[in-house]
């Protein structure tokens, strides 16, 4: 994905033409103007320097207030929603850009596009509207082998929001066409047509049917057929379909409320963590201040996790305790390098003329090039360095705080059916470990893996406890009934 995807957006970005400099070097200069979901779709890919290199000197937000800067492309990068579409037709009216490259996120409807077309002819634009794209890049690539829907809203097409039992035929409706349509702009951007499975009787076989129609209906018209031509991955599968899964989070509910012990998984567990950018608050030391003072203000700090951070790449997967020694080594590593420049710059300081200093300084001249020349690799791995020791040390609070080992490996246990060694009334009576959510988690998962549900009198038992706990029961008596 990470190979199409950024491809398919600096094409965008290039006035949809395949980015080729022209004679100068130079990039032509535009302003980017995006939507939330624009927003979303762009920042994990590419950097405020990446876009400021493809020319893009202001990227701001639709509905913000912008000034006019006439004599300047605007590439427009949005979801063809009503307000979206008025917010475009005011922007032409006001005159605010020199011309308009109009990006649709999600394929724009007819009626919608004579709008935009009526308001370029009342505002007598219609010759700066320079060009205007259905995109299809409705989702969000966070990986080079995972990408998410949607990040905007997620509420709305969450497992909670399919499962509620008030939910009407139009809601589900309209759940299962966001779905579709964030699929169906996946496959386009692959450039590739699925086989698709999927479970009988769920939800997963409506997006199934839903999906496979969309596509049916797109092949139909061999003209205008998105998987034919000049898309980014044509042909690329034309004898190797991939092969689309589609499965219902009900056949296994367990896992996700599973407490995790990789680095990655915690960091999404316990930390702010959201479109690979994890927000920290600094605690700031343990000195007292003086009586009276206000309080210290926590310094709010975040981290982008990304492909290019190489031992984020390497360790994401790693149980947490190698994870804490691999950071312990990379600083060790990185001390002795430091030491190594710091000593070869006093060697260069030498006094006197003695042969032997002189051997040494023509030796340690070319060690000193080649530590000069590291620097920058150098002070990279010092960054990457302190941002994974703040991270890791951020999640070991969490750890002990919480015990959340102790609760990883007691799930592992309740879920490969092994014996356990403590009773799971102690685990949930314990008030040193873990938050109430912490403990609802471990019922539930222990509820859902038992092969018979516990007797009414010892589930009486659980409750009373949990309810001391300070649990809120709400979630038991939906898996009750679930189960």
């Amino acid at each position: 994905i990470l190979h199409y995807f950024p491809v398919a957006l600096k094409r965008m970005l290039n006035f949809n033409v395949p980015p080729v400099k022209n004679s100068t070097g130079e990039p032509v200069w535009k302003v980017l103007i995006y939507d939330r979901f624009g927003q979303d779709i762009i920042s994990p890919l590419l950097s405020v320097k990446e876009l400021r290199d493809m020319g893009i000197t202001l990227h701001l937000l639709l509905h913000s207030d912008r000034d006019a800067i006439p004599d300047v492309p605007a590439v427009y990068f949005v979801m063809p929603t009503e307000e979206n579409i008025d917010r475009m037709c005011q922007d032409l009216r006001n005159q605010l850009y020199e011309s308009y490259y109009l990006n649709f996120i999600s394929a724009i409807s007819r009626s919608k596009l004579e709008d935009i077309a009526n308001a370029a002819i009342g505002a007598n634009a219609v010759t700066q509207v320079a060009k205007v794209f259905d995109q299809y890049l409705n989702f969000i690539t966070l990986e080079d082998d995972m990408f998410v829907l949607c990040n905007q809203n997620k509420e709305l097409v969450s497992y909670r929001a399919i499962n509620r039992p008030d939910i009407t035929d139009t809601e589900m409706e309209t759940i299962m066409d966001t779905i579709v349509d964030s699929l169906f702009c996946f496959f386009v951007t692959l450039g590739a047509i699925p086989i698709i499975r999927c479970s009988r009787g769920t939800a997963a076989e409506m997006v199934a049917v839903k999906l496979d129609k969309k596509l049916r209906e797109n092949l139909r018209d061999a003209r205008n057929s998105l998987f034919t031509g000049d898309t980014l991955g044509a042909g690329q599968f034309s004898f190797q379909r991939p092969l689309l899964v589609l499965v219902d989070r009900n056949i296994d509910l367990a896992t996700p409320l599973h407490h995790t012990w990789t680095y990655q998984a915690l960091v999404h567990d316990v930390l702010d963590f959201h479109l690979n950018r994890v927000n920290l608050e600094e605690s700031t030391g343990t000195e007292s201040s003086p009586a009276g003072a206000r309080p210290k203000k926590k310094n709010k700090k975040s981290y982008d996790l990304t492909a290019s951070d190489k031992f984020w790449q390497k360790h994401k997967g790693s149980p947490f305790p190698e994870v804490a020694e691999s950071v312990q080594q990379e600083l060790e590593s990185y001390r002795a390098q430091e030491d190594e420049v710091k000593r070869l710059k006093s060697i260069m300081g030498i006094e006197g003329e003695d042969e032997g200093a002189i051997s040494m300084l023509s030796d340690n001249t070319a060690k000193l090039t080649s530590a000069v020349s590291s620097l920058p690799e150098l002070l990279e791995k010092k960054r990457l360095i302190d941002l994974h020791t703040n991270v890791a040390t951020a999640v070991l609070e969490h750890i002990k705080s919480r015990k959340l080992d102790v609760y990883f490996e007691y799930e592992e246990k309740i879920m490969s059916k092994s014996t356990l060694d403590k009773s799971l009334l102690d685990m949930i009576s314990d008030p040193d470990a873990g938050t109430p959510e912490d403990k609802m988690r471990l019922f539930l998962i222990y509820y859902i893996s038992s092969a018979q549900a516990p007797s009414e009198i010892d589930l009486e038992q659980y409750k009373k406890a949990l309810m001391d706990a300070g649990c809120n029961l709400a979630p038991l008596s939906y898996i009750k009934q679930w189960k």
